[in-house]
């Protein structure tokens, strides 16, 4: 049986060295219900998303959105986690994605007929409430 063995050397190839940006990390998880009022209709995940798309687009910011079930006494329900990042395309400050993430949070909370939403921070929970659905 005769070796195979190839001797052509590989083609070189430059050392490809991709640009780079970086950002402080800071975070924001919004979490949203998609049961209306913890009893009534499912909204379908493309509302919120559209809404999302809407206001990333308007203020320069990058979102991730994850489908998610919370689970509590006596139910559950299907809805959100939307991640903000201090997106290196975006940077901003920590007063800044808070602010931004606040602001999408109570959109999300109106459109999505919700009671309550929470914003995890990595320092603090806020929990938004919302008068024109209690």
């Amino acid at each position: 049986m005769q070796s195979t063995k190839q001797t052509d050397a590989l083609p070189s190839t430059p050392s490809l060295r991709p640009a780079h940006k970086a950002a402080p990390t800071y975070t924001a998880t919004i979490y949203v219900g998609l049961k209306r009022h913890y009893d009534g209709d499912i909204m379908d995940r493309s509302i919120p998303v559209a809404e999302i798309q809407h206001y990333v687009d308007s203020v320069g910011l990058c979102v991730t959105v994850t489908d998610t079930t919370f689970v509590y006494g006596d139910g559950s329900e299907p809805g959100l986690a939307v991640g903000v990042i201090n997106y290196p395309r975006f940077p901003a400050s920590p007063e800044a994605i808070e602010g931004k993430a606040m602001v999408l949070a109570e959109i999300l909370m109106r459109s999505c007929r919700q009671w309550r939403v929470s914003v995890v921070f990595p320092d603090h929970t806020v929990m938004l409430e919302n008068p024109d659905e209690n």
